[in-house]
């Protein structure tokens, strides 16, 4: 009854209380995937070294995100469609949605785990990966890879609780598991010495307790939404509507960490304090981007169950309550992450070039994420209508190949740090003002509905 009164307020409460409701479980839960993913970073850059940080957050670390991510964003996909067919209270096409999106993420965990542990040293070759960080990296993401199904099950699961309305649970599941692997890294690498080999260890039983957790969740519950074993397979119809979004979405992330990747391999030519100053940026702006991607998550949700319900103005509504509100917040982090830099990198390494570079590389780009608010609210939105395809070309076209673009041309004139970093605030720039056009063009609720 509570779940049920929950969504109905998504359709029908105060916007702006509702909004909030949905999103500190969200941006709870993201800043424990954040300690998460950390904690292995603080771990071997304090008790290993700084050729263990490079390997754990340097080259591995883009690796991982462009799998993770592709996937996440198909995920995003059944969450869209479910949270239609919920906002509709369609109970036949959610059961079907929900049981197509979990078969497709135990299949893609399997073609995914073969895939990455045959290409991971290739990749990490090919990405010109300093040669003292090599073998610890492939060490990593062998390991990482072999859990991959248990990511991708917790992953999907989760992308689901929070398509109903329901993002208090999966917090409580990453509140467990961060804890857990916290406990398992200080075990592995401390007390038994097992270096970079501990942490992935440590994360990948950590997901497998995520994964098992959250699918518990989805057998017991006696809602609508609930998950049968038996029922797990594809529905043709079903597995086409939830490509038909996921797709754009996963090959939005792609492009995200394609471009990311180039950066690395720019980056990795500049030494190995630079690879470990910048794999620690990586973790410290993560504060940053856990608000705004919860929010977008957020709106998403709400947009996707309002547009179920046809409540066209509320969805517009809520677009702009919620672009306030993240900007609001990302002042607030960015100025704080701006103020304290030294003593932030300082958690992660004792080496004072690392934490000199990171302080420099973080003051330079932080003043530019205000605007990258705005791509990531409006492309949320966008995605709850289902209007997935023109926000990726947006985004590919204007994020990543701009970014892509300029590393190949002004990096190649005037190479450094510098250069590399400018690649966010002019990409950045384009691509928001094509959002903000393509957003009052095409984006429902222009008038009341009746």
């Amino acid at each position: 009854m509570n779940e049920k009164e929950k969504v109905n307020q998504i359709t029908e409460g105060v916007i702006w209380k509702q909004l909030l409701l949905f999103f500190f479980p969200i941006v709870f839960g993201t800043f424990f995937q954040q300690i998460y993913n950390t904690a292995d970073t603080i771990v071997v850059g304090r008790f290993v070294g700084k050729q263990a940080l490079a390997a754990v957050g340097g080259s591995a670390s883009q690796i991982a995100n462009l799998i993770v991510g592709f996937f996440v964003g198909l995920s995003s996909g059944a969450a869209v469609v479910i949270s239609q067919f919920y906002g509709a209270k369609d109970k036949k096409n959610l059961s079907k949605a929900l049981h197509t999106a979990f078969a497709f993420s135990i299949a893609a965990g399997i073609v995914l785990t073969v895939v990455g542990i045959f290409l991971t040293r290739p990749a990490l070759l090919l990405m010109k990966t300093p040669a003292d960080v090599v073998e610890d990296s492939a060490v990593y993401l062998h390991i990482y890879f072999g859990g991959m199904v248990f990511n991708l099950v917790y992953n999907m699961g989760a992308a689901i609780l929070r398509a109903v309305g329901d993002s208090k649970r999966p917090l409580y599941v990453l509140i467990i598991t961060c804890v857990l692997n916290i406990i398992l890294d200080l075990l592995f690498v401390v007390a038994f010495g097992m270096g970079v080999t501990g942490v992935a260890v440590a994360t990948v039983t950590s997901q497998v307790i995520s994964a098992l957790i959250v699918t518990v969740m989805l057998l017991k519950t006696r809602e609508i939404y609930v998950l049968k074993i038996n029922q797990i397979r594809f529905d043709r119809r079903m597995l086409f509507s939830v490509l038909r979004i996921g797709i754009p979405a996963g090959l939005e992330s792609v492009m995200y960490n394609i471009s990311n990747i180039v950066i690395q391999v720019f980056v990795n030519n500049l030494g190995t304090d630079t690879v470990a100053a910048w794999g620690t940026l990586g973790k410290i702006d993560a504060l940053f981007w856990m608000v705004i991607n919860a929010f977008a998550i957020s709106i998403t949700t709400f947009v996707g169950q309002n547009f179920g319900a046809g409540k066209y103005h509320r969805m517009r509504k809520s677009v702009s309550v919620c672009m306030i509100m993240s900007m609001a917040s990302s002042a607030v982090l960015i100025i704080l992450m701006y103020s304290f830099a030294p003593w932030i990198y300082r958690l992660f390494t004792t080496d004072s070039a690392v934490v000199v570079h990171g302080v420099h590389m973080s003051r330079f780009l932080l003043p530019s994420y205000f605007i990258y608010v705005i791509i990531g609210i409006l492309s949320g939105a966008l995605r709850g209508t289902g209007k997935v395809l023109v926000p990726m070309l947006l985004t590919c076209g204007g994020v990543c190949s701009l970014r892509i673009l300029w590393l190949f041309t002004a990096g190649q004139i005037y190479p450094g740090i510098n250069t590399i970093m400018l690649s966010y605030p002019v990409s950045w720039s384009i691509t928001a003002v094509l959002f903000i056009v393509y957003y009052f063009m095409k984006f429902p609720g222009k008038k009341k509905e009746n």
